[in-house]
């Protein structure tokens, strides 16, 4: 990525993303509304006390330019009391009120802050799992959430300066209307050179950010390799430290130079605009003398046309500011609401049919053929499969076969691009996705170990069904992992994972079994286990076989396994091979029609019984 792709503007990107602007009402909470309307009524406050310190100051200058070198009783007479008093009432006012402004800002960016996460959580967490499958939903992803924690602080920032000053402002343009009206027609072509740069400079910023999010992404990637436990062994076994520092450092770098190449445009464009309005400035303050000096006003009117022209000068260019502030906010504005509205393609029905009732639920596969989004290969190629209710199958094939891919088919994470799988003779796209996966119970190919306690690892299962103490021990015990509680310093109650103080890690096929237990918690009529066993040792294994009746007791239950041992198990072995079924029987029946499983399970049985070399 050159620094010269990142400074491209591109307008039509920005224009796209200013459609959200409207939309900025819905990221304040229904119970912070309130707050908001008190919070705009004390920045208009705010924003007109100036004009009246303006009004306040020309008083008190032609107060003291009256009554200079009369004595104090001169002063007096001429009412310099009253103005001074109510100056000083102003400049507390001012003081109390910006208090009362920070400390409502801080409340309210919290607020939205902590709303926005959830918004982005909630979507993450109900995404279609194609989404995974395209590096653009990162990006969308990366931007919102790493957006999400300081944007909204600036985004009140922006809105309570724009409030006030937009009020100072017109005020400010009100007094100077007194003096004529080239004088606000100055002061607002003085800015023009200022509404350039900010513009331009936003337009460039919002093609760096968009530009630059896979970048720092992967420099993400290699900070989290050279950080994260999970590859904390292979970085020290493989020496590859060296490799991703070098990686993150020239990442960092390119993107270190654009933003500064963006930094240096933006300040010598300001140097140049701020020299026009200085000299605007310059110009209206002779005219304004001239005026003085031939008497038609007094300097009470000097200070007070200085004040505003000053003043406005500088409220203006806050605004310009305050403008390219929104034009960032907006981009946020864009990233956040496109990632909000990512639309999902495996969606409820409209009259969704009722779900099967039945303790056990058949399921029949009918010539299913399903790619992943942009992948160009066919995973199932018309797969056809009928599993009958309370019976156990098992499905074995190579690697890259199809065996995870019809699980997610399963449970709806994904639609088939043809045929259909039905529950009980309904087809899954006529259900309710929640109560479709009511129906299922899966243990998946890389289970997640939950930082949490013994028992909230298995509880988590199901936490619709609030589980005593017993029967999470029950399912541990069906999955093998009661003896690992047995073994933690407080049993169930023991935390796990390092992340956390007092914490215990546990071994990989430790982690399975207690993934097992949550499976099994979960009282649904369908069970999908894929690679159950695959982290187990031939000890712990066998003790899982021996239970595997029992646990599957009542339920229709498939396996998938690269282990024969497993699969024997079952009441009939599926064999599949390029997305299709290709044999199927009893391990008996395979083995004697010597086919392609019969191949497998004698080079299994040679592998095993050969002596080792000598």
């Amino acid at each position: 990525m050159s620094t010269a792709k990142i400074l491209r503007p591109k307008i039509g990107d920005w224009l796209a993303a200013v459609r959200h602007a409207p939309r900025l009402w819905e990221l304040v909470p229904r119970e912070a509304r309130r707050g908001v309307a008190v919070w705009l009524t004390i920045l208009a406050a705010s924003g007109a006390l100036p004009v009246a310190s303006v009004y306040l100051t020309r008083d008190l200058v032609d107060a003291l330019a009256g009554g200079m070198g009369q004595g104090v009783d001169e002063l007096l007479r001429r009412g310099i009391v009253l103005p001074a008093m109510l100056l000083g009432a102003v400049l507390v006012l001012g003081e109390a009120l910006l208090v009362l402004d920070r400390w409502l800002r801080e409340g309210l960016s919290a607020r939205i802050q902590e709303h926005i996460s959830s918004l982005i959580h909630e979507r993450s967490a109900s995404v279609d799992m194609a989404f995974y499958d395209a590096p653009e939903y990162f990006d969308r992803l990366h931007r919102a959430r790493n957006e999400a924690w300081y944007r909204p602080r600036q985004m009140v920032d922006t809105v309570g300066g724009l409030v006030s000053s937009g009020v100072t402002l017109l005020a400010m343009g009100a007094v100077l209307f007194q003096f004529g009206a080239v004088a606000p027609l100055v002061l607002l072509l003085s800015t023009i050179p200022a509404l350039a740069v900010v513009i331009r400079q936003a337009v460039r910023q919002h093609t760096f950010a968009l530009e630059s999010t896979p970048q720092e992404r992967r420099a993400w990637y290699c900070e989290d390799i050279l950080t994260s436990a999970r590859s904390a062994a292979e970085v020290r076994l493989f020496d590859l430290g060296a490799h991703f520092r070098d990686r993150y450092r020239t990442i960092q770098q390119r993107l270190r130079l654009a933003r500064l190449k963006l930094l240096r445009r933006q300040e010598l464009g300001g140097i140049g605009a701020g020299l026009a309005a200085l000299g605007a400035a310059a110009g209206c303050l002779v005219w304004i003398g001239l005026r003085v000096a031939a008497g038609a006003l007094t300097l009470g009117a000097l200070a007070q046309f200085y004040l505003a022209f000053r003043q406005g000068q500088q409220m203006l260019r806050g605004l310009l500011g305050q403008m390219g502030d929104i034009f960032r906010q907006v981009l946020f504005l864009g990233n956040l609401f496109e990632f909000l509205d990512l639309k999902n393609t495996v969606t409820d029905p409209a009259e969704p049919a009722r779900a099967p009732a039945a303790p056990r639920i058949g399921i029949e596969i009918d010539d299913v053929t399903f790619a992943y989004p942009g992948s160009g290969g066919q995973a199932l190629k018309g797969l056809n499969l009928k599993i009958p209710a309370g019976s156990v199958a098992a499905i074995v094939g190579r690697n890259g076969t199809g065996k995870s891919t019809l699980l997610k088919l399963l449970c709806r994470f994904y639609d088939p691009d043809a045929g259909a799988i039905r529950f009980d003779g309904v087809d899954l796209r006529a259900l309710d996705m929640a109560k479709l996966r009511r129906l299922v119970t899966v243990l998946f190919q890389t289970p997640v170990g939950y930082f949490e306690t013994v028992a909230r690892n298995i509880e988590l299962g199901d936490l619709g069904r609030d589980a005593t103490p017993s029967q999470i021990e029950e399912a541990a015990r069906a999955a093998g992992a009661d003896h690992i509680a047995a073994g933690l310093p407080s049993g169930y109650d023991t935390l796990l994972g390092k992340w956390f103080e007092q914490g215990t890690e546990l071994s990989v096929g430790e982690w399975q079994r207690l993934a097992l237990a949550r499976a099994f918690l979960r009282d649904a009529p369908i069970m999908l286990l894929d690679e159950p066993t695959s982290a187990m040792d031939s000890w712990a294994e066998a003790e899982w076989m021996a239970g595997l009746r029992r646990a599957v007791a009542g339920k229709t239950a498939l396996i998938v396994t690269h282990r024969f041992t497993t699969a024997m198990q079952a009441d009939v072995i599926h064999v599949m091979d390029e997305g299709r079924i290709v044999e199927s029987g009893t391990h008996a029946e395979l083995v004697a029609r010597g086919g392609y499983y019969a191949t497998s399970w004698a080079a299994q049985v040679r592998e095993r019984t050969s002596p080792p070399p000598a």
